[in-house]
């Protein structure tokens, strides 16, 4: 589903007003998103019909990761793709084993340990090259 397109996103807003009128309740999407119930379907593997989530592979990556935070799931989808792939369980082991992850240079801590030690986002390379080899971002 393309959550961005402008059909879908008339379509979410006339639920949001449809849920209103008939039960009264405001969905609110810049909320607090730390329900430990929605973390369990994840951890179950209940995705089906979820984007980017409803593979077998993901379904799987999922219930072995255990996320409960949201900064996993998106790390979840950018790991899930044919480069970084093979950083999926060093990330897992990571999440699994806080206190244990390993950096090649102490410097390296700072800017890795929200991905467990791995590189899994551009922004952490381009970090990395600006601290550790003094590149600047022009």
């Amino acid at each position: 589903m393309d959550f961005l397109g402008l059909r879908t996103l008339t379509v979410i807003q006339d639920t949001i007003d449809l849920v209103k009128e008939n039960r009264g309740i405001d969905v609110e999407f810049d909320q607090e998103m730390s329900d430990p119930k929605v973390y369990k379907l994840w951890q179950e593997g209940k995705s089906c019909g979820i984007f980017q989530f409803e593979s077998q592979g993901m379904t799987n990556f999922m219930k072995e990761l255990k996320p409960d935070c949201l900064e996993d799931l998106i790390a979840g989808v950018s790991l899930y793709r044919p480069g970084p792939m093979d950083q999926i369980p060093r990330y897992i082991k990571g999440k699994l084993n806080p206190g244990h992850n390993e950096y090649t240079h102490p410097s390296l801590e700072p800017i890795l340990n929200v991905t467990y030690g791995c590189m899994v986002y551009q922004e952490q390379v381009m970090q990395i090259v600006r601290d550790l080899a003094g590149y600047s971002l022009r």
